[in-house]
C-alpha cells in the first residue's frame, strides 16, 4: 500500500497553501495497493516534533470506503463528509474538527508531518468527533496495512 500527494513529494516541504500560514487547505492525497480484505480506511496526520508531550495531531479522518482512491484538496472541516466522498472527521489537538495545517513555532526548525493511512479489516462504525488516541484504540487488532507519507515545514523568524 502506498500514499502520495500531487502537492509534495515524500520527505519534502509541504507547500504554504496547506499550512496555517497559508489557506490551511488539506492537501490532495492518493493511495494505491490496498490489501485484499480492506473494509475501511482511516488517516491520521501528526507532528512528533511539536514542543508538546505527545505528537501534535493535525487531522483524524476515518470511515473512508476502500473504493476511494484518495482525498481531494480542501476537505471541509465538517464532522460528516458526504461529498465528494463519505467519511467522518475527528478532533485535532486544537480540539477542532478537520484538518489543521502545519504551523510550528517560528525558529523551531523543520517539523515532520506524518500522513498515516491505515487499511482496516472491519468497518468501525464510529461516530464523528473522536480523537487520535480513541481511534487507535478501536483500530487495534484490525490494521492490515499502513502507509506513510511525510512532509516537512518550518517557520522562519523569532
Amino acid at each position: 500500500m502506498k500514499i502520495t500527494s500531487p502537492a509534495f513529494l515524500n520527505e519534502y516541504e509541504i507547500p504554504r497553501q496547506f499550512t496555517g500560514e497559508g489557506k490551511e487547505l488539506s492537501p490532495p492525497l492518493t493511495w494505491t495497493g490496498l490489501p485484499e480484505g480492506t473494509e475501511e480506511l482511516a488517516l491520521v496526520v501528526d507532528d512528533p516534533d511539536a514542543p508538546t508531550s505527545k505528537p501534535w495531531v493535525h487531522w483524524v479522518i476515518y470511515g473512508i470506503a476502500p473504493n476511494t482512491a484518495g482525498l481531494p484538496q480542501g476537505v471541509p472541516p465538517e464532522d460528516r463528509i458526504n461529498t465528494p466522498l463519505q467519511a467522518m472527521q475527528g478532533k485535532n489537538s486544537a480540539n477542532r474538527t478537520g484538518y489543521q495545517g502545519p504551523m510550528p513555532p517560528p525558529g523551531h526548525g523543520w517539523h515532520r508531518y506524518f500522513f498515516r493511512l491505515y487499511a482496516l479489516n472491519t468497518k468501525l462504525k464510529l461516530k464523528p468527533g473522536i480523537t487520535k488516541d480513541e481511534l487507535l484504540k478501536v483500530m487495534a487488532g484490525h490494521i492490515i496495512d499502513e502507509a506513510v507519507l511525510m512532509g516537512r515545514y518550518q517557520r522562519f523568524g523569532s
